[in-house]
């Protein structure tokens, strides 16, 4: 019999790609707004968004053109010279989030290391702690990527089993337990206190109401950072702006990425105060594509988008649809746990063990009836649709996956 074009492509990335990732059996090859198509032409709703990069939809058309229009006039100097973008970029981010200072990147994972970076300098050059001592807090659960300084804050173990020796300088403590959080600043040496603040990669996990801005003010009173990593929970995801909005405060430090391109060019920003930022010298951190025309014209245009769309207002509306309708089949339901989440950051836990394969066949169901998500940990799906998404596409969006976890009751 012969192979599917789809199985082709399957095929040639199993031979001569890297097995550092498990993707559900469907290649894509358009994507428009909140569908994408695969190669035998199937649409589906997109209801991952790539891990939230693509909150404005795909291939948004404001988007592209400022990426093919500064295509064609300079993409990279390097910062080894200025440009006539790059601060035209520093000076719209800052003011559309209320920074002074921003100090551009490429990666999520570069964001972090950035904000760690940072932390440790302003904690030797303003807090006064002695040289090699300072000391950053975590918490369990938390993903910012996978180089050797992020793993070495988690505490999954496929992320870190045989790539030790570790990171020194963490601590890591429970998630959303602010009674440990008070107690691992006595130490004082702890420059910065990291945090997502809703757990995307665990499983969109929602703290408490008050742990985010109690666990602020502790940080106040100690004279510690809070540093937020809003890469995945930022730029309207959560139905605000950014998520630490809901609480009322600004983070000392505030990493951005993903959604922060539209998901066309890895882009992700840093920002800060003039205190903290200036503490960084020439030659001390850099990029060679950090701060690159092409990245920033492309950045400018994904935040316009953002305001001018009035996504973060849809991103609440359609999320409170979307718990609503998901509890009410809950109630009737023997399989599904529970959903949690705000705005269009979903996830719903399969009421079974994290080793078995249900949520997965989910997945599988749900691709078979238009629909892309998919799981983790195990037992977890996430459903995160571009913020773009209407009420009755949602509607229907809805009856999907209702009726594909009705096969598995």
């Amino acid at each position: 019999m012969n192979k599917s074009l789809s199985q082709n492509y399957i095929d040639i990335e199993d031979k001569f790609g890297a097995h550092n990732y498990h993707p559900l059996p469907v290649v894509l090859n358009k994507g428009e707004g909140i569908y994408v198509w695969d190669v035998e032409g199937n649409k589906y709703y997109d209801f991952l968004s790539a891990y939230s990069a693509v909150n404005q939809g795909h291939c948004h058309p404001k988007i592209t053109k400022a990426l093919l229009d500064q295509s064609s006039i300079l993409t990279l100097t390097s910062r080894a010279f200025y440009n006539d973008v790059l601060g035209d970029y520093e000076k719209y981010v800052t003011n559309y989030f209320g920074y002074d200072r921003l100090l551009p990147m490429n990666t999520g994972v570069e964001g972090g290391e950035t904000a760690v970076k940072l932390a440790r300098k302003w904690g030797y050059q303003v807090k006064g702690i002695e040289q090699n001592k300072a000391k950053i807090i975590f918490v369990s659960g938390n993903f910012w990527g996978r180089t050797l300084a992020a793993i070495s804050s988690s505490n999954d173990p496929l992320s870190r089993n045989d790539f030790g020796p570790y990171m020194p300088g963490y601590e890591i403590i429970p998630y959303n337990d602010i009674n440990s959080l008070e107690l691992a600043l006595k130490d004082p040496n702890v420059a910065a206190f990291m945090v997502e603040p809703i757990q995307g990669e665990a499983g969109v996990v929602v703290p408490d109401e008050n742990y985010l801005y109690d666990a602020y003010k502790l940080c106040k009173k100690s004279n510690v950072l809070f540093i937020a990593d809003e890469v995945q929970t930022g730029i309207g995801r959560t139905g605000k702006l950014l998520c630490c909005d809901h609480h009322g405060f600004t983070p000392d430090i505030l990493i951005l990425g993903k959604a922060l391109s539209g998901g066309v060019l890895p882009v992700s920003a840093v920002l800060s105060s003039d205190e903290i930022m200036l503490t960084i010298k020439p030659g001390e951190h850099g990029s060679t594509f950090g701060g690159n025309p092409l990245g920033c014209k492309v950045a400018i245009a994904a935040l316009k988008v953002i305001k001018d769309e009035n996504l973060c207002n849809n991103a609440e509306l359609m999320g409170i649809h979307f718990r609503k309708k998901i509890n009410e089949y809950i109630k009737k339901s023997n399989i599904v746990k529970l959903i949690r989440g705000k705005g269009l950051l979903n996830a719903i836990v399969i009421n079974d063990d994290k080793e078995s394969e249900t949520a997965w066949n989910i997945c599988l169901k749900l691709k078979e009836n238009g629909l892309l998500a998919k799981p983790t940990h195990g037992n977890i799906i996430r459903f995160a649709p571009p913020l773009t998404i209407s009420e009755n596409e949602m509607t229907n969006a809805i009856n999907i996956i209702i009726n594909s976890i009705k096969d598995f009751e």
